[in-house]
C-alpha cells in the first residue's frame, strides 16, 4: 500500500515510529538563487532577496491539491507560530493561485503571510522534490530543508532556525501531530 492512497494518517505512536525508520527522510541543506520571484497572497512580486532585506523566512511549503499537505496543516501552523517573535518572516508557500490558497488555508490565510508559487518556479529553485516541506531561506540564500512530514528531520529544521534567531525551538513531535509521511512529487 502506498502512503499517498491513505484516506488521514495514523497518530503518532510505535506504528509511527517504526514507519518513520522505514521512509527515507533526510534534511537538505543547499542554497537558492536570490533573484528568484516570490509573489505573495496579495500578488506583490519581489525578488526573493527583497523579501529577506530585513529577516529570514521560515516557510511551510505545501500543495494544495493534496490530501498530504493538508494533514500537515495543524502542525504547520504550530510549528510557524512558534516562530513569530524570532527574526523570521513565518509563512505559507502554496503551489496554486491566490484564490486557490485562500480557499485552502482558510482562516490561515488571514494569521500568516502567504506568497503563491503556481508554476512552482519557487519551489524547482529551492530545489525541493517532496511535499509538504519545512523550509528555512536566510539572508545569505542558504537553506535548510525537510520534505515530507517527519516530527526528527522538521525538529532538526526548526533547532537550525532556533539557533540561528537564538529563539527556542517547538516541541516536535506533538501530541496530535501526524505520524510520519513521505508526501507528493514537489514538480506534480
Amino acid at each position: 500500500m502506498h502512503l499517498r492512497n491513505l484516506p488521514e494518517p495514523t497518530r503518532s505512536g510505535e506504528m509511527g515510529r517504526r514507519l518513520a525508520a522505514a521512509l527515507p527522510f533526510s534534511t537538505v541543506a543547499s542554497t537558492v538563487a536570490l533573484d528568484l520571484n516570490l509573489t505573495s497572497l496579495s500578488g506583490e512580486t519581489r525578488q526573493l532577496h527583497e523579501w529577506l532585506t530585513m529577516f529570514h523566512l521560515a516557510s511551510v511549503v505545501i500543495d494544495p491539491f493534496t490530501n498530504e499537505s493538508s494533514w500537515v496543516l495543524d502542525t504547520a501552523a504550530r510549528v510557524l507560530d512558534a516562530f513569530r517573535g524570532a527574526d523570521v518572516r513565518v509563512n505559507f508557500i502554496a503551489t496554486c493561485t491566490p484564490d486557490e490558497a485562500k480557499q485552502f488555508l482558510g482562516p490561515l490565510a488571514d494569521q500568516f503571510m502567504v506568497f503563491c508559487d503556481a508554476d512552482r518556479l519557487f519551489v524547482r529553485g529551492l530545489g525541493l522534490s517532496t511535499l509538504p516541506a519545512f523550509v528555512f531561506i536566510q539572508g545569505s540564500g542558504n537553506v535548510a530543508a525537510a520534505e515530507g512530514w517527519n516530527a526528527a528531520e522538521w525538529r532538526t529544521v526548526a533547532k537550525h532556525i532556533a539557533e540561528i534567531t537564538s529563539w527556542q525551538a517547538p516541541v516536535l513531535p506533538a501530541p496530535g501531530d501526524p505520524s510520519p509521511f513521505h508526501g507528493t512529487p514537489a514538480q506534480g
